[in-house]
This record gives structure tokens, sequence and C-alpha cells, in this order.
């Protein structure tokens, strides 16, 4: 059965701080550097970091050959296109809206886990999801709930709710691994299989950004240091301890702990860029908080 304890909550909690940093970091390269590029320079760079522990996932003999479909999903959900949706997000939308709109990610693992797990959710489970969503909708209402009839959203804000639901599914995916054995790899391994497959999705897309001519790099030193730090925080050490959290307390509770993001990036962006939260944005998060509380109640049973 899922458990939540002290080292669980620090794995939890230490991936939504650096997730964090990462939506701060990604604003602040707004016109350094375009989108999808980052997306990719950020994945190259931290495959290559990881190469010398997980290689040998590549050998002949490896199991990733065994399970390569598997393994191209996992690499498209969790690094590809998540991260490619949300620095596009960021290019549009400010670094508070989008975490807090990723906010709504309880509701699309009760979601998904009903349809595709057969993980039937308690009543306290949706009603804590029903406040949650009330809160995201005050963001995307930019605080005024009677303008959802006649709201025109972001273009950032709907590229974020598309990234949730794709991160929802992939860390359903992470903690049911089937006959894959997964949990027996090295952890270097199972991660480098996910960085390089995702690595290669971003190639992917990056080609698509630079045929349509959005593509461009104007780095800086400093740049080059954002970038390598994403690369090991936000990327390598947040995706393991997520992916240790997710394992130990189920996908359903390790999703409350993501909305610890929005009030970890109001602190980093206020500290950072200047762009302090606004009157409905801490009314957001306290429903959003109080649908933590309320969910997380029957949440260690699933």
């Amino acid at each position: 059965m899922p458990q939540l304890n002290f080292a669980t909550t620090f794995y939890l909690l230490t991936a939504t701080l650096l997730w964090a940093a990462n939506a701060i970091a990604g604003k602040i390269l707004v016109g350094s550097i375009s989108p999808i590029t980052l997306s990719m320079v950020r994945w190259g760079l931290a495959a290559l970091f990881l190469l010398p522990l997980g290689w040998r996932v590549f050998r002949p003999g490896s199991p990733l050959w065994k399970n390569t479909r598997r393994f191209l999903i996992l690499g498209l959900l969790g690094v590809g296109s998540y991260n490619v949706l949300l620095y596009l997000a960021l290019q549009t939308s400010t670094a508070i809206n989008v975490t807090l709109i990723g906010a709504s990610m309880p509701i699309w693992m009760l979601f998904i886990g009903a349809v595709f797990y057969q993980v039937k959710p308690s009543l306290l489970q949706m009603i804590g999801a029903v406040i949650s969503i009330i809160g995201v909708a005050l963001v995307l209402t930019r605080g005024d709930l009677a303008s959802v009839f006649s709201m025109q959203a972001v273009v950032g804000d709907l590229f974020i709710m598309l990234a949730t639901i794709l991160w929802a599914f992939y860390s359903w995916m992470i903690s049911h691994p089937g006959g894959s054995n997964e949990r027996q790899w090295p952890w270097a391994e199972f991660l480098m299989a996910q960085v390089m497959i995702g690595f290669l999705w971003t190639v992917v897309f990056d080609g698509l950004e630079f045929a349509s001519g959005h593509a461009f790099i104007h780095l800086e030193l400093w740049s080059w240091a954002l970038i390598i730090f994403i690369a090991i925080g936000p990327s390598l050490i947040a995706y393991r301890f997520w992916g240790v959290g997710v394992t130990r307390a189920g996908p359903t509770v390790a999703a409350f702990f993501a909305n610890l993001i929005p009030l970890f990036t109001a602190l980093l962006s206020a500290a950072l860029l200047g762009d302090p939260p606004q009157p409905f944005h801490g009314l957001a998060f306290a429903l959003i908080v109080s649908g933590i509380i309320i969910s997380s109640v029957k949440g260690q049973k699933h």
C-alpha cells in the first residue's frame, strides 16, 4: 500500500521546489532562446550529464529494447511534450499563472486513474478536486469567475493545461510498470531511458520550430549557467525524486504535492522577477490548499 512518510515527503517537496525554480528560469530566459530549442538544449545536457551512470541501458541485452513502445510514450509525455508546452506557455503567461493552472493536476489524476486504471476516487477526493478547480478557475479568469462564460484564455494558459493532463498520464504510467519490471532497474538506467528518448522527441519538435523560422539562440554566459542548472536540478534530480515519490505514495497523493509549486513560484517570482502575487492568486491558492487537505484524508488508499 502506498505510504507517505518523511523520506517520501522530502522527495516530493524537493521535486516541486525545483520545478518552481524551473518556471522562474524559463521566464527569465524568454527572449534569449526560443522555447522548444531551450527544451532540446536542456535535455541534451541532462542526457550528457547522466550518460556516465546510465549508459548501460543502451546495451543490446537491455530490457529497454523489449519495452521500446512504452518508453517512447514515457519520453514523449514526461520529457518531450510536457517541457515543450511549459516553455511555450511561459512566452505569454506568467510564471505564477502557469504553476497555478498546473495545480489542477489532482483532478486529472483522479479522472485518469478512474477511467484508465480502475482506481475509484473517494467522495472526499472528488470534493477536494472541485474546490481545487475553482481555485484554478480564479487564475484562468484573472479573479473574475463571472467572466468564465466569455473569457478568452491566454494561449499560454491552454498550453500548460494540456501539459498538466499529459503529466498526469505520465505519472500513472510510471506508477504502473506492468510487465517491464522497471522497479528492478538501476535508477540511472531507468531515468536515462526516459531522458534520451525525451531528448529525441524534442529534437523532432525543434526541427519544426526551425522550419517555421521561430527558433533562435542569443545566450550570454549567465544564460548558460541558468540552463545548466535547469539540466541538473529540475531535470535529473527532480525527475528522479518525483519518480521515487510517485512509486511510494501513489500518483494521486503525489499530485497534491504539485499544488505546492505555485507557492514556491510566487515566493521566487516576487524575489527575482518583481512579479508579486495578486489578491486573486492568494484566494486561488487558499482554495487549492483546502482541496488538498480534504482530498488527502482518503488519498493514501489510492
